[in-house]
């Protein structure tokens, strides 16, 4: 196993001025962590729905042994929420059981543009930490 860590996050741009909060926090913690530009790699996809198609291939890629997916889903007045946040952390959770890879899911599912700004920033801190602990884990146990 590749014992430094390397990290990719993946950040939705619909919301993107949520994600850019979550994504800000998220690299001051991965840097309070110790971690350099060197270490991160920052993809972008259109929005939620694209995060399991490119984790996948971000996983293929061998290049990366943590990642982190982050943005916002808020509520409107039709289905399409449910649909959105429930295929995209099922889309997640199954990459990250199937490869072993672990994914801090950071995206927001949220009521409201207000709800999603007042956990923006901590959502990012505690992925970057996830993101952490789960690569020192799976390096102890090898």
């Amino acid at each position: 196993m590749n014992k430094k860590i390397r990290i990719a996050i993946v950040l939705s741009k619909f919301n993107e001025n949520i994600g850019k909060i979550e994504l800000e926090s998220c690299l001051s913690e991965l840097y309070n962590f110790g971690l350099n530009k060197n270490d991160i790699s920052i993809f972008y996809v259109p929005g939620a729905l694209e995060l399991g198609v490119a984790i996948y291939h971000i996983i293929q890629s061998q290049k990366f042994n943590s990642i982190i997916a982050l943005g916002a889903v808020i509520r409107g007045d039709t289905y399409h929420f449910d649909i959105v946040s429930n295929e995209m952390a099922s889309a997640i959770s199954t990459l990250s059981l199937n490869t072993g890879i672990p994914i801090a899911n950071g995206v927001l599912t949220v009521d409201n543009e207000q709800q999603a700004l007042l956990r923006a920033k901590e959502k990012g801190i505690d992925c970057a930490k996830v993101a952490v602990e789960m690569f020192n884990l799976i390096k102890s146990l090898y």
